[in-house]
């Protein structure tokens, strides 16, 4: 409990504390406490005063944090963790100085003026620079209290402050912060001594007083200040840090130490758990008492600590809470890794040791890594490799290292631990932003002591890994300044916390007690260091030592340590901790590694992945390894297995015993025994066998759905590019796509990508090959290895693309992570640099028809800041599932490396992944004998060795071979045995494949001649394939085996031979897979062991363990059946009592036994056991020591024929003691023999239950008999485009490739590596992920947070941008100095997944898709459909009026030709027939809705020829200046001109608003220049000009501003014409916007809502105005008037192309696409044009050249979509402007009537295209209430006049037409179906639905009509009577009884008066009920009309 009541917060010296008092007497009390404290010269004073002043505090606690930042001038971090308290400055003074250097008296203060004056310093006073914020480049002189400064060591500093001024003498200020106001120190946070008290001053010979050393308020604040601003300007960039330093690698991962206490460690009670690391446990960090026998002896008689003296109170130090302060917690280690390059890891010697190559550094950084002077060299031991067995590496700590002499050859130093230690010192630029903040690094004994607790918690087979120790330095440092962080994060704006990933605040350190994670709580002084390092030391015993009390200098350590060394006493010694802490200078110290593993380990890391592979092959060639191989044949008692092999029985006539032990009883009836030395081919063999393998079968799928899905992604980003604004690809332009696939310079990986390219079917699709002789060869020039010889290739096709512009090339870069080296770094011969060469070149880069598509498993590398690809254009493989839901509906499912990792959690079955710990015990007692061997070496020789003896054992050809099985492994002896037996349970001798990875290729080929030798010497050569899979060579198989694949592919072709591994399906083999790293091979479906134990451990990136994890990547069947029953397939019902005793259980399924199994549920593949571990103590070394200890109660016994071992509980915990390697041989023998002597029937054998993933299948005898396999060739296992698929199989697989092919493989690692993946970091992802991602790449600062679980792949590829850097090697770390805005190569895509997913499937899908896309685009859907209503008896005279090949039409046979009333256009298939004397309808009308037509009617894709008018999307180089509305073009100003004329008709002035770029004004006049617009120019009628077209161009146009065809370069090739788009009021912007550059015809706002009757209207109004106004132009010129040229063209917006039609003799009628000013100079060359009133051509129809009816070139007839209207011949017929359906049949009616002559031209069609967007068809019915569009019916468009009636808010006329359209069958009963008694119709044609017949009749006089004589109408329609209908005109026509009239008017008054006028009421009977007006309000003035019966 506190006695400190709240809210005392300030101290009177300026400190914040939480409780502080206020009085005098508590003042005093503080000020003599704290001194007397300070001046204590025990380690840890316990401050007196502490309960009556402070206040107990928790410790902190770990919490989320944000991006934090920091100043160049750290504060002092000794305040408290109390939230920032806002400072306030105090106003100065009214009238005092404020000027900054100056005091308020108004002296100056700058160490410049007073440097040579004379100044009075009182006693025991000091002159102290002071630095001010304002003035950064001068210093400020003070005098201070020398109490209140710290000493040299930055102790002893009382609390306070007691100052004078130098300027104007004032004395006295006892408080900082009112010292700070009189100098004018200017500060926007609470002024501290400890920041701007910076140097001491002093006098200098000459007198003058200059700046002195650095007050060193921490003990090593003035160290790290001379260092820091240098490397926070150069240690981002990461390339000086560590693109030379090597890396420390780790064998081990911290996660997994088990094991006792170590003796003679002090035991503190009460402690959490140990962390546990690999065999020995460590026990809790001692935490030494409060109480102190001795100054610096700690005594274990309490249990609470303090480390140092607190010169003042720390963040979260409380003496109340210092028990709690030394604690340990569980939490893992941070895991991480430390890379390096190939490039820059080449060592170099000095003094004859290999040191590792230093990075350039600043020169602070320089003077502490150089060597020591010659006097203080160290003599480095002669034989020192010979009598240690090892190679001392020596780490570089702090300070000089001394220099070696002597026999310096035999010890490897390395810088990187310093370099370690430089940059956690660093602070990270993201600390910069926010101010002045007290955030500081950790000081060198920290660091020191952080070390060797890291070193202390390693196990003793674990290395040091330096990205571990940079996390750990990170992690204590944030724990240290949490709060400052917190308030440097406040100002952060919410905003940018997603863009860049903050760090977050991870747990407190694993293994390390609390006060080491808050390591400023209480400072670390040197004299504490030595013996808190030998404190921690003490707890692993003698693993680590600690030279520090008594060592002077670090020469003088390390001699020591050589001593020891040699004298052996360091045999147990891992490592050695020199720590110098000589009073008067700095903390020294180095780290010597003294482990034998540990140096082997870290001396192979130092080599680059080149040179281990070229020490590997110096040692294998110069013989070094003979002794090693002689050893390993050497089996002891058991003899030699040279000898062993020598005298193996090889009688052709006597049986194998494998193949007759083996069999079941099953295969032995169904196949026969083949000795070892058959003298039949595998083909006489195969087709001697009467049964055939009914369960094989190859399967080509199509393109998976997820595949496709991927696909369609990459398509949208590159449309995405195309549609973006800065237009960087072109679409449109490019007609067709051409591609090149670049691999890495594998063959298998060349062959593979090229069979794919063929079977997919791309190469037809893109017109590349021909469908007929299509072939793999031809192929191969579409594949392209990344060789010296692919330069060319690439060469050619950048000459292709410049070339072939309208060309789209893909370059797909497969494999994309493996060279990405700088070509500038990289010679010619090492084959590298070739992509930097190639895709990174200006050529490509600036080429627009070339676009590049990366394609990787691993995008981490090309992921980095100066990454050349935008994170918009990254393609990531989605997640087949999601929460157990199939997304896709694949039939497959994925199987990948966090499968895997999965597997090793579960407890249901043994891992698919694990280690071999037999293996691992033989390899490294071998490296102890040999040290001087490359690991690989020993490795490779020991593993192969394993085989031998396992192919031996199980062959059954040596007398006594079961004593041979103690020198294999059981893991090894299960894979042989797999591998032998699998082919004798087959018919046809399926296998399996055994894939061994060796990266050294010289290794690689001894490995397969020896296995080779052994297999020749047992007689197995018809067993199995031993391959070498070399990537620079094809692969080489025996031809036998080559005639078995061919039988099993039903392949003809004789000289045939796989070229990839998906070839080998179902080939039992060895695969040895050699080369640094794989190179994107693919493996078969029947990979069933993938073996990597000897693969390297030196490299740890992320990049590195994923791809030789994805090796066994795999694609499994979707389907699973129920995890908790197995079904009665399984497996295990087979009973095998003479199969070999070995762990193989991977065949078999385990039968259901709840008794002692708990499936597991969260993995969702589970395996069956492959080598099965024993339920044992001494088998129990193959179960992963992260199953659960379920998993090894349940284990399975080693065979079937085992005794039956009693069952074990789940809930039982068995823990095993580690066997030895010898034990276990023993074991294994017995177990062998075991086997051999009991019969399994009579001992059954306890199993494992765990889930299975497949369906069970029917029993054979009820399958029908399978068809054999597909004969056509494809690939088995293909993890791109197809895969292998077993068929539905019986209970009893005969198979063992059936059953195998249904289970992913089982990966075997080195016990370092699966420490490594399978431990979890901080976040919970696998410890891998943490890795540096590529060797190429640098972390940008080790001040990163880790990868989170959450991530996707999105945020990763972002988190990754943010924190790596390209090294200088790396091909885009030259990216940012190419002088761009942006870095991102605008057309560069990367399409990342994981490895084996099928990636190649998709991108190959994806340049089909591309391709058709392509099509598409130049494709558009044009209405196809035939002419309607055309009569049966038309055209029977055969008379031809007009000869065919006739260019225009005759006036005079126009006239003779009768006009066709009929509407033949297919769009008007709904409206009612115009009635016509003679014509008969072909059948009767069907109801269809208007709105429907445009679903329905029938269309064809037709490829855009060159004359096509185009939307807004189409932009190519030929039309910018055209459209005007490219940003690398002018933009078109333009202006808005208004147009005023008065209509007769209308009675009022009609005012329209042009908008006229500038590039267009020439077609108008002016009244004066930019003045008012007086007209448009229009040309004569005899000019001629084949550069122009005489008649302007009308397109009104809604709701189509991008989709409309308004783009006529093209279509007029490129000559000038006048194009005006009429468009409504409320779009004019939006067009403006898109068309730029067109003229624009603004409709009165009075037209919003008219429809396309208005539009026409008022073009035809304006058009005759404008031609008077032309006229009066001209006559004022003096020009005849008639002259004027009197076209105008109105042009649908969706009419795309024409065409024109030639007459050949020989073929008929041929119609080619022409352009449209090809048909319009046609026709305005008419001579008698001026005769017609209206001209247009026919719709294209794609059959109406063979129509009997077509045969007239010219016909008169209804016109539609693209008319030349004459607008003087047509002046007194006008559109109706409102008018929304069928306007245009209307206009031509009375055109027809008017007497002009109307004149189609039918050897001329337009094509229009279908635009589903916009429109005047478009009409939308709509309430008052809403302005949503609602469902009404046609029978509430109208009411009762005054009723009350739901009003609509559409256009009355709109209601009335509609209305009309689908109930005029009710209102006109007696026309409903009958033609020959149409509804009269005046004046007007209205569409009253096709079931009733219209009859147009005029009622102007000399109107032309047809003969009415003795017609009888059904009804009658009046639709605004004028004048010209007369009550004598009515007369002239006869109804029949009960024929319908209805009058139509504006109001009701009116319709009273139309009536009265026209004496209706004489024939005509009215009711009042009659009445209706449309469903408009009042103020929307709806229509009338009237109807009524006839008498």
């Amino acid at each position: 409990m506190s006695l400190c009541p709240p809210g005392w917060l300030k101290t009177p010296m300026g400190n914040s504390y939480a409780g502080q008092l206020r009085t005098t007497r508590f003042e005093e009390v503080l000020h003599n406490s704290i001194e007397a404290s300070l001046r204590s010269n025990i380690v840890v004073p316990r401050p007196i005063f502490s309960q009556l002043y402070l206040e107990a505090e928790q410790p902190l606690a770990a919490h989320n944090s944000r991006a934090e930042n920091d100043d160049e001038d750290e504060e002092d971090g000794s305040e408290s963790n109390s939230p920032p308290i806002l400072y306030q400055i105090k106003p100065p003074p009214e009238g005092c100085c404020t000027t900054d250097g100056f005091c308020q008296a108004g002296r100056d203060l700058r160490l410049s003026s007073l440097a040579s004056d004379p100044l009075d310093v009182l006693p025991g006073f000091m002159l102290v620079g002071l630095k001010p914020p304002s003035l950064p480049d001068s210093l400020l002189v003070c005098a201070v209290d020398h109490r209140f400064l710290p000493d040299e060591r930055g102790h002893n500093a009382l609390l306070g402050f007691s100052g004078n001024c130098m300027g104007c003498g004032e004395k006295g200020f006892r408080y900082f912060t009112d010292f700070a106001n009189h100098i004018n120190l200017k500060l926007s946070t609470q002024p501290k001594k400890q920041k701007h008290l910076k140097y001491h001053l002093h006098r200098n010979n000459q007198g003058v007083l200059v700046k002195g050393a650095a007050i060193c308020w921490r003990g090593h604040d003035g160290r790290i200040r001379q260092i820091g601003p240098r490397l926070l300007e150069g240690h981002v960039t990461s390339d000086e840090q560590s693109s030379n330093l090597l890396l420390l690698q780790p064998s081990h991962t911290p996660a997994n130490y088990t094991a006792s206490h170590t003796n003679g460690s002090p035991q503190i009670a009460d402690t959490p758990h140990p962390l546990t690391n690999g065999h020995n446990a460590i026990p809790p960090i001692p935490q030494p008492a409060m109480n102190h026998s001795g100054p610096g002896r700690p005594s274990t008689t309490g249990t609470q600590t303090n480390v140092g003296p607190p010169k003042k109170r720390h963040k979260g130090w409380s003496p109340e809470s210092a028990s709690n302060v030394v604690s340990e917690n569980t939490v893992k280690m941070p895991p991480s890794s430390s890379t390096l390059s190939s490039s820059t890891a080449h060592s170099s010697t000095t003094n004859g040791a290999r040191l590792d190559a230093a990075t350039p550094m600043s020169s602070s950084q320089r003077s502490s890594t150089t060597l020591s002077p010659s006097g203080l060299s160290v003599a480095v031991p002669d034989q020192l490799l010979r009598t240690c067995g090892l190679q001392p590496v020596i780490f570089k700590g702090h300070g000089p290292l001394p220099r070696l002499t002597g026999n310096v050859s035999e010890v490897l130093v390395s810088s990187l631990l310093q370099s370690c230690y430089l940059s956690s010192q660093t602070l990270p630029r993201v600390y910069q932003h926010y101010g002045p903040s007290p955030i500081q690094p950790l000081s060198t004994e920290m660091q020191i002591l952080l070390t060797v607790y890291y070193l202390v918690q390693l196990g003793p087979d674990q290395v040091p890994l330096i990205e571990d120790l940079e996390q750990i330095f990170m992690r204590s440092w944030r724990e240290s300044h949490l709060s400052e962080i917190r308030q440097n994060q406040q100002p952060q704006a919410p905003g940018s916390q997603g863009r860049h990933y903050g760090i977050e605040t991870p747990p407190t350190l694993p293994g390390l007690p609390q006060h080491l994670s808050l390591p400023y709580q209480q400072p670390l002084t040197p004299s504490q260091l030595p013996w808190l390092a030998q404190l921690a030391a003490s707890s692993c015993g003698v693993g680590v030592v600690v030279f520090g009390e008594h060592v002077g200098s670090l020469a003088q350590g390390l001699q020591l340590m050589f001593c020891k060394l040699l004298e052996g006493g360091f045999q147990n010694t891992n490592y050695v901790v020199v720590i110098v802490t000589a009073s008067g200078q700095e903390t020294q110290s180095c780290v010597v590694v003294t482990g034998k593993h540990q140096c082997r380990a870290l001396a192979e890391s130092m080599f680059s992945p080149s040179e281990g592979l070229r020490e590997i092959n110096h040692q294998l060639s110069s013989g070094e390894t003979q002794e090693l191989i002689q050893f390993c044949n050497s089996l002891g008692q058991d003899g030699d297995m040279d000898s062993l092999l020598d005298s193996a029985t090889l009688d052709s006539n006597e049986p194998s015993p494998l193949s007759s032990s083996q069999e079941s009883t099953d295969d032995k009836s169904v196949k026969k025994t083949h000795s070892p030395k058959d003298s039949h081919s595998p083909k006489e063999r195969v087709l001697a066998t009467k049964e055939t393998c009914t369960e094989y079968s190859v399967e080509w799928r199509e393109v998976r759905p997820i595949q496709l899905a991927v696909a369609r992604k990459l398509l949208s980003h590159v449309c995405a590019i195309a549609d973006s604004s800065t237009q960087n690809l072109d679409l449109v332009s490019f007609d067709r796509v051409n591609f090149l696939i670049l691999v890495p310079p594998s063959e298998v990986t060349f062959q593979q990508t090229v069979l794919h390219l063929w079977s997919s079917g791309v190469l037809q699709e893109l017109g590349s090959l021909d469908q007929a002789c299509a072939s793999q060869r031809d192929a191969e020039r579409f594949v392209v290895k990344m060789d010296q010889s692919a330069q060319v290739q690439i060469d050619s096709l950048i000459q292709e693309a410049h070339s072939n512009s309208y060309t789209l090339y893909i370059l797909i870069h497969d494999h994309a992570h493996w060279d990405i080296s700088s070509a500038s770094y990289c010679n010619s011969e090492s084959g590298l640099g070739l992509v930097d060469q190639l895709l990174n070149s200006r050529r490509i880069r600036d080429a627009p028809n070339i676009l590049i598509l990366h394609v990787t498993s691993f995008p981490f590398a090309l992921q980095t800041q100066f990454t050349r690809i935008s994170p918009y254009n990254e393609i990531h493989w989605p997640s087949s599932f999601s929460n157990d839901v199939d997304l896709y509906h694949e039939r497959t499912r994925y199987f990948g490396v966090s499968e895997l990792l999965d597997s090793t959690r579960s407890g249901g079955s043994l891992p698919l992944m694990r280690y071999d710990s037999s293996f691992e015990s033989m390899a490294a007692s071998l490296e102890e004998r040999f040290p001087k061997l490359h690991s690989a070496v020993i490795r490779t020789t020991v593993l192969i060795h394993h085989y031998c003896i396992a192919l031996m054992a199980v062959s059954g050809r040596l007398s006594g071979s079961h004593n041979l099985h103690k020198h294999s492994s059981v893991e090894t002896l299960g894979i042989v045995q797999s591998l032998l037996s699998a082919a004798q349970q087959c018919p046809t001798r399926h296998g399996h494949m055994v894939l061994l990875r060796i990266p050294s290729l010289a290794l690689a080929a001894w490995a397969q001649q020896r296995l080779s030798r052994v297999r020749r010497q047992l007689g197995l050569e018809e067993k199995f394939e031993i391959i070498l899979g070399n990537p620079g060579q094809p692969l080489n198989i025996g031809q036998s085996f080559v005639d078995q694949i061919k039988i099993w592919l039903k392949i003809q072709e004789a000289d045939w031979v796989p070229r990839t591994y998906l070839e080998l399906e179902a080939l039992p083999c060895i695969l040895i897979l050699s080369g640094a790293e794989p190179l994107g091979e693919s493996l078969p479906r029947s990979l069933k062991y993938c073996d990597l134990r000897v693969i390297s451990c030196s490299y740890l990136q992320r990049t590195t363990l994923e791809q030789e994890l994805g090796l066994a990547a795999y694609l499994l069947k979707a389907e699973s059946r129920s995890p908790h029953n197995p079904g009665p397939g399984s497996d295990l019902l087979e009973s095998d009592a003479e199969k070999l005793s070995s762990t193989d259980n991977e065949e078999e399924e385990a039968q259901d036994n709840g008794k002692n199994s708990t499936p597991s549920s969260n993995l969702p593949v589970q395996s069956s056991p492959d080598i099965g571990a024993k339920a044992t103590p001494s088998t129990q070394n193959n179960i992963s020591p992260k199953a659960p200890k379920s998993t090894k109660a349940s284990t399975p016994s080693p065979s079937r024929a085992q005794t039956q071992l009693p069952a074990q509980s789940t809930s039982q915990a068995f823990l095993y003691p580690k066997p030895s390697f010898h034990h276990l041989s023993q074991y294994q023998s017995q177990t062998y023999a075991q086997a051999q002597q009991v019969p399994s029937q009579n001992h059954p054998v306890s199993q494992i239950n765990f889930q299975s993933y497949f369906h069970q299948v029917s029993h054979p005898q009820l399958q029908p008999p399978l068809p054999p396999a597909q004969s056509r060739r494809h690939p088995s296992k293909s993890t791109s485009s197809g895969s292998l698929s077993p068929r539905a199989s019986s209970p009893h697989l005969n198979c063992s490739w059936a059953r195998g092919v249904s289970r992913p493989p089982s990966v075997l690692l080195p016990r370092s590596l699966y420490d490594i993946i399978t431990a979890n970091d901080g976040s919970g992802l696998p410890r891998c992920t943490s890795f540096l991602p590529h060797m190429s790449v640098a972390w940008v600062s080790s001040f990163r947070p880790l990868l989170s679980k959450m991530m996707t792949c999105t945020e990763q590829s972002l988190y990754y941008r943010q924190w790596t850097v390209p090294r200088p090697y790396h091909m885009d770390s030259s990216n940012r100095t190419e002088g761009r805005s942006d870095n991102f190569h605008p057309r560069r895509l990367l399409l990342s997944g994981p490895p084996q997913v099928g990636k190649t499937g998709a991108y190959l899908h994806f340049l089909g898709i591309l391709s058709r896309m392509l099509i598409r685009l130049m494709e558009v859907d044009i209405y196809n459909e035939e002419e309607i209503n055309l009569s049966k008896d038309a055209r029977e005279d055969g008379v031809q009026y007009s000869p065919s090949n006739v260019l225009w039409p005759n006036p005079e046979i126009m006239k003779t030709l009768s006009f066709d009333y009929t509407v033949h256009d297919p769009k008007y298939d709904d409206i009612s027939f115009v009635y016509c004397p003679g014509y008969k309808p072909v059948s009767d009308g069907n109801t269809v809705r208007q709105e429907d037509v445009c679903l329905r009617r029938r269309t064809t894709r037709i490829k855009l020829s060159k004359y096509a008018a185009f939307n807004t999307y189409h932009h190519c180089e030929h039309c910018h200046l055209y459209l005007g509305f490219n940003p690398r073009y002018q933009i078109y100003d333009s202006s808005l001109h208004v147009f005023t004329f008065t209509h007769l008709r209308l009675g009022e002035e009609i005012q329209l608003y042009f908008i006229i770029p500038k590039s267009k004004e020439h077609y108008f006049s002016f009244n004066q220049p930019g003045g008012q617009v007086e007209g448009m120019r229009l040309p004569l009628s005899t000019d001629r000009s084949p550069d122009s077209i005489k008649s302007p161009i009308f397109t009104p146009t809604t709701g189509r501003h991008e989709h409309g065809l308004f783009n006529l370069y093209h279509a007029m090739d490129g000559v000038s014409h006048l194009h005006i788009l009429v468009v409504k009021e409320y779009e004019m912007a939006v067009y403006k916007k898109y068309w730029p550059n067109h003229i624009l015809l603004v409709m009165p706002a009075i037209f919003n809502a008219a429809g396309i009757g208005a539009a026409h209207f008022l073009i035809k109004e304006l058009s005759y105005h404008n031609l008077e106004l032309e006229r009066s132009r001209r006559l004022e010129g003096g020009a005849p008037a008639v002259d004027v040229w009197p076209f105008v063209i109105l042009a649908d917006d969706s009419c795309v192309m024409w065409n024109a039609v030639d007459l050949n003799v020989h073929t008929g009628p041929v119609e080619h696409a022409v352009s449209l000013k090809q048909v319009l100079q046609h026709m305005e060359a008419c001579p008698d044009l001026s005769h017609y009133g209206l001209c247009g051509m026919r719709k294209w129809s794609s059959r109406v050249l063979t129509a009997p009816n077509q045969r007239e070139p010219f016909s008169r007839g209804h016109l539609h979509d693209f008319l030349l209207l004459n607008v003087d011949r047509s002046q007194n017929v006008q559109y109706d402007q409102n008018r929304f359906t069928c306007h245009d049949v209307d206009f031509t009616l009375r055109l027809h009537s008017a007497g002009l002559l109307v004149c189609r031209f039918n050897n001329f069609s337009v094509m229009k295209k279908q635009i589903a967007i916009g429109g005047y068809r478009t009409f939308i019915i709509k309430t008052k209430m809403t302005d949503v569009p609602t469902s009404v019916g046609p029978s509430q468009y109208i009411c009762a006049p005054d009723s009350k009636h739901l009003f609509l808010a559409t256009p009355a006329q709109l209601l009335l037409e509609k209305y009309l359209q689908h109930t005029s069958h009710k209102l006109f009963p007696l026309s409903t179906k009958n033609y020959e008694h149409p509804v009269l119709s005046v004046d007007c044609y209205i569409n009253l639905g096709p079931e009733v017949t219209v009859c147009f009749v005029s009622s102007r006089p000399h109107s032309v009509n047809i003969c009415t004589t003795g017609l009888l109408f059904s009804g009658l329609l009046l639709c605004f009577a004028d004048t010209f209908v007369t009550p004598s005109f009515l007369k002239n026509f006869t109804f029949l009884k009960g024929a319908t009239l209805c009058v139509i008017s504006e109001d009701r008054s009116s319709l009273r008066q139309t009536v009265s006028r026209l004496e209706l009421e004489e024939e005509w009977r009215f009711r009042l009920s009659d009445e209706f007006q449309t469903a408009n309000a009042k103020e929307d003035r709806p229509l009338f009309f009237l109807t009524g019966k006839h008498i």
